[in-house]
């Protein structure tokens, strides 16, 4: 079974970390959150104690069979950051029968080439050098430098969190991100979507997440000014501020 931290209470909340973190990055959301929703903060596939399982498609399969497993359900809205909101979408493409909302925050259709291929070079060093040799890039693809260097506490602890990240898991998933496409599949997508996009997002830029927006049939778009890749980590209170209407949250 997948490794899942409930709390709160009401309807279902789904939260659904990045490639570079696990569900620790969602904690001061979910405890948020959960004044208002029963939120289910996730270990996506080969993250913490979560059996493995094949990127993207098998994370989206065996979260849909957690939702059965817990009885959470039907209805699910999910907030899924990088990695977190690609499974979002495979979750939208292959259950979409059980989902609600998505907001999709760091996202894309697919990825240029040189994002691509950034994703093939941290495939291969994290196999050969070891998650270690890529916690600055990694640190440099979630935040400013400007943040980076503002904000040594926070910064600490997400490094030691994506340094126990197994590389092979980690590997596999770049993998998958370099080679995805949902070029030809987002229109099958029914469910409400808000695209969330930081103003100096470097990994899934402006653009990619416009792209994103237009692409979907029922979606908005919001861009957050001056932050990055993971705003629920960087500004809480903006990112809330944005997702919680969506959700049809009234605090």
């Amino acid at each position: 079974m997948l490794d899942i931290v409930k709390s709160g209470a009401g309807k279902p909340l789904i939260l659904l970390h990045s490639l570079l973190q696990d569900r620790s990055s969602f904690k001061e959301i979910a405890r948020r959150l959960g004044a208002y929703r029963t939120v289910y903060n996730v270990n996506m596939p080969g993250f913490g104690t979560s059996p493995k399982a094949a990127p993207l498609e098998g994370y989206a399969d065996a979260i849909a069979e957690a939702f059965d497993e817990h009885g959470i359900g039907p209805d699910v809205d999910v907030i899924g950051n990088g990695l977190g909101s690609f499974v979002a979408l495979m979750l939208a493409l292959r259950h979409g029968e059980k989902l609600n909302r998505i907001v999709l925050a760091g996202s894309a259709i697919r990825f240029p080439d040189p994002g691509r291929a950034a994703f093939r070079g941290m495939a291969v060093k994290s196999e050969t050098d070891g998650m270690g040799a890529l916690v600055d890039q990694a640190m440099l693809r979630m935040f400013s430098p400007e943040h980076i260097a503002a904000h040594p506490d926070q910064i600490a602890p997400l490094k030691a969190v994506f340094q126990l990240i197994d590389p092979d898991v980690f590997a596999a998933a770049c993998r998958s991100l370099a080679e995805l496409d949902l070029t030809a599949d987002l229109d099958r997508i029914q469910a409400p979507a808000l695209v969330v996009v930081g103003e100096n997002d470097s990994a899934t830029t402006l653009p990619l997440g416009r792209a994103l927006s237009e692409a979907l049939p029922n979606c908005r778009l919001e861009i957050l000014e001056g932050l990055a890749h993971a705003p629920h980590l960087e500004d809480p209170d903006r990112f809330l501020s944005v997702i919680m209407p969506f959700l049809e949250i009234d605090p």
